[in-house]
């Protein structure tokens, strides 16, 4: 193990990053899973996650506490702020945008990456089932791997960070189909922004609509656990 090159995984405990993090462990990377409580109202997710670098083989999970609701603005921070519906034709960025949440996770990968002497950031951001979210684009990906390049010791040194997005460019169906390949349970994976304590999904909020279309697309049975007064 000594050998191998470390990577940090950031982790939510759903679909895409377990995807990824099965992706870099098939690519030898010794992997450190990092988690967010940043005040969402899913936190269940945070169980998965949990269960997930467990199952999947990586070396350390850890939890970072940060504050993300003081400031509020998105439905997943904020309680007075409804969830919408999934609605396949708007293509307006949803209210399930958090601020600068991509790039307040991404440097918190980026410093822990410094300390463990890692060259590698894996995160499962996607852009072809497009959210709408800014955060999710390769033009956002390149610019902050050219900043962590400029702002970090390994970085003006002369070694090359990277800033690995492998499902970018991915549908939700190519990603199920490449995580099953992988061997990844999507059992034990949630996708939605409104998880009960038990980790049921409501079915009807955007990740829950993309996550099925998903299952779909890929021919296969979607496993994930729904609420019985879900309308999907």
């Amino acid at each position: 193990m000594s050998d191998q090159k470390k990577a940090v995984i950031l982790l939510s405990g759903g679909l895409d990053s377990a995807t990824v993090l099965a992706g870099a462990i098939s690519e030898g990377f010794q992997c450190y899973c990092m988690s967010f409580d940043y005040g969402q109202r899913h936190q269940t997710e945070l169980t998965f996650a949990k269960r997930i670098a467990t199952r999947l083989g990586a070396v350390e999970h850890r939890v970072t506490t940060i504050d993300l609701a003081a400031f509020g603005g998105s439905a997943l921070t904020d309680e007075g702020l409804s969830v919408p519906a999934f609605d396949e034709s708007d293509l307006a960025i949803p209210i399930t945008y958090v601020p600068a949440r991509n790039t307040i996770f991404l440097s918190f990968a980026l410093a822990w990456a410094e300390v463990l002497g890692a060259l590698d950031v894996f995160v499962g951001v996607n852009a072809v089932d497009y959210s709408g979210y800014p955060d999710c684009r390769p033009e956002y990906i390149a610019a902050f791997e050219a900043m962590a390049n400029l702002a970090t010791r390994r970085g003006v040194e002369g070694a090359f960070l990277r800033i690995h997005a492998p499902l970018i460019a991915l549908s939700k169906g190519d990603i199920i189909l490449k995580g099953l390949a992988l061997g990844v349970d999507y059992s034990q994976t949630v996708s939605c922004y409104q998880l009960d304590e038990q980790g049921a999904a409501c079915g009807v909020c955007d990740s829950c609509g993309l996550r099925r279309i998903g299952f779909i697309e890929a021919g296969q049975p979607d496993p994930t656990r729904y609420r019985a007064t879900s309308t999907r």
